[in-house]
């Protein structure tokens, strides 16, 4: 089983792009929410690997029109977390 972390990130329009592509490959992200600077959600993407292989260049696409906009966002970042599965393991001294 796993768990979820929510972060928030700023970013200004021109780094939007970067920043969603740099986060999809860490591959521990499951959802990014991007907001305008009023908190109002622009796109919520789910990132699978099903989204990443087939549907991420419109996705990007899409996000690079948002940063043409050149305002200030953020990034809503739900990440998953592994328990840690280290019970019971001895550590020699």
């Amino acid at each position: 089983m796993t768990q979820q972390a929510t972060e928030k990130i700023d970013v200004k329009g021109a780094h939007l792009v970067e920043r969603v592509k740099e986060l999809v490959h860490e591959g521990n992200v499951r959802r990014i929410v991007i907001e305008d600077s009023e908190g109002k959600t622009v796109m919520e993407v789910p990132v699978t690997v099903g989204v990443v292989g087939f549907l991420l260049a419109p996705t990007v696409a899409a996000i690079g029109a948002l940063a043409a906009l050149a305002a200030d966002y953020s990034i809503e970042v739900e990440r998953e977390i592994p328990e840690s599965t280290d019970a019971g393991v001895t550590v020699p001294l």
